[in-house]
């Protein structure tokens, strides 16, 4: 899954050698921490947040097949 996140965020940003990634597991579920550089961030959150819920929902999508939780949330 965080390959997936570092492939499709690496594409949206303009500066993708500087994308930190990094996961956190817990008993019920992992959280994935995206760092960038600000100029970045609002490609990743899109309009409205738009293109962060989309990812949100892949990843969660994702998840679900691997019969785990998912979440995504953005370090500012």
């Amino acid at each position: 899954m965080e390959e997936f996140l570092r492939f499709v965020i690496g594409h949206l940003v303009e500066f993708p050698d500087e994308i930190s990634i990094t996961r956190t597991d817990l008993s019920d579920k992992v959280i994935f921490h995206i760092a960038a550089r600000p100029s970045d961030i609002p490609r990743i959150t899109g309009r409205s947040g738009h293109t962060i819920q989309a990812l949100r929902s892949l990843l969660s999508a994702s998840a679900k097949k691997h019969g785990i939780q998912a979440a995504l949330e953005i370090i500012e």
